[in-house]
């Protein structure tokens, strides 16, 4: 087995290739050979060369113009796709016969990556252990995140390998670790070391905002679908007295036109500008006055900078967040103003131990893997 084929490493999506650029860029200046799978669920290869990491051997599904391939919640057409990406994974896997396949996260493509190079698809011949990197989430709901609780779950079962992010996440997994088949290891998030590197990397690049501002994140599929939810967000983020920045996703601008939601937004407080590249949205970050987001590993980049975020979800399945002083939790429209006014007020941000790890994660994956 030459050393290109050890490792196979299955992305579909930035938030993905975001958090398994650092273990990439690990392999390549120890001079270790991967195989890089992209299932086409966004388009990378921007993002590979401003990271310097190496663009996809393998693409297995046109990728989109836009943002993302599917626009809102799951539909006939994903879930299509997910049953020609499993077969395309599984065959492609197996020719290639890695010894292990790594992928990340909550994604249709994670739940696919890991169903097609499971035990269960392979009972004859299956040389590789599949890897699930940041396994262990849980929001308690099927529904909130939505798909990604499922295809976290569906990750757990399928995988070899569970690399666990905190200490709640390994309890999460305490069932597997009985398995037979099944090893669960806690190692902490990747994020820390793909937050952190690049920001230093690029920081230099970027001029900062003359006045503190408020840096805006709204993406989810269950907000997106339901107008009630949008409204709320829109009057949540009419209350801010600071600058607003909101870099735009095409989804949320759609939904948002589409509810005639678009225009209430407060232009005179709020700048809409188009999305950013990870290297400028990190930045803007690391420089924000607070967050206002709905997204998963926002939660943890607000740790690592030690930025105030509210998180507009009844659930997260970052819920060491909560824990730290930094991170508040809520869909209701009164108490998210109330939270708003304090953190425009300034809050005391108290030293606390970043619940998900050290800077290393990736190092010590790679570790483990030998």
């Amino acid at each position: 087995m030459n050393e290109h084929s050890k490792i196979a490493i299955v992305i579909g999506t930035k938030a993905e290739l975001i958090k398994c650029m650092p273990v990439m860029l690990e392999l390549q200046n120890l001079k270790k050979g991967y195989w890089f799978i992209s299932t086409g669920q966004h388009s990378l290869g921007k993002a590979c060369e401003s990271f310097g990491i190496k663009k996809p051997d393998f693409i297995l599904s046109e990728e989109p113009e836009i943002s993302t391939k599917f626009f809102s919640k799951i539909n006939n057409s994903s879930v299509v796709w997910c049953f020609v990406m499993i077969s395309k994974i599984k065959k492609l896997v197996k020719n290639l016969n890695p010894k292990y396949v790594l992928y990340h996260g909550d994604t249709m493509s994670t739940a696919v990556a890991a169903i097609s190079t499971s035990r269960i698809l392979n009972p004859f011949g299956k040389n590789w252990q599949n890897v699930h990197l940041e396994a262990g989430l849980r929001s308690g709901s099927l529904r909130e995140p939505f798909p990604e609780e499922i295809s976290r779950r569906i990750s757990s079962v399928f995988s070899d390998i569970l690399f666990a992010v905190s200490d709640l996440t390994e309890k999460n997994l305490s069932k597997y670790k009985r398995k037979k088949n099944k090893k669960v290891i806690r190692v902490g998030n990747t994020i820390l070391d793909s937050s952190k590197s690049i920001y230093e990397k690029n920081k230099s690049k970027f001029r900062k905002e003359k006045m503190p501002y408020v840096l805006i994140n709204i993406h989810r599929h269950e907000h997106l679908s339901n107008v009630r939810n949008m409204k709320n967000i829109v009057e949540i983020v009419n209350s801010i007295n600071s600058k607003g920045i909101w870099p735009l996703h095409d989804n949320t601008k759609y939904f948002l036109e589409k509810y005639g939601l678009y225009n209430k937004i407060d232009k005179s407080k709020t700048t809409i500008v188009p999305l950013k590249s990870y290297e400028e949205f990190i930045f803007l970050l690391a420089n924000c006055k607070y967050l206002i987001a709905d997204g998963g590993s926002i939660q943890e980049e607000s740790l690592v900078f030690k930025k105030p975020c509210l998180i507009l979800r009844g659930l997260t399945e970052r819920q060491e967040g909560l824990a730290t002083g930094l991170n508040f939790l809520t869909m209701d429209v009164e108490e998210a103003k109330k939270i708003i006014m304090n953190l425009e007020k300034g809050i005391e941000i108290k030293e606390f131990k970043n619940p998900y790890g050290e800077f290393g994660v990736s190092k010590k994956i790679l570790e483990i893997l030998e």
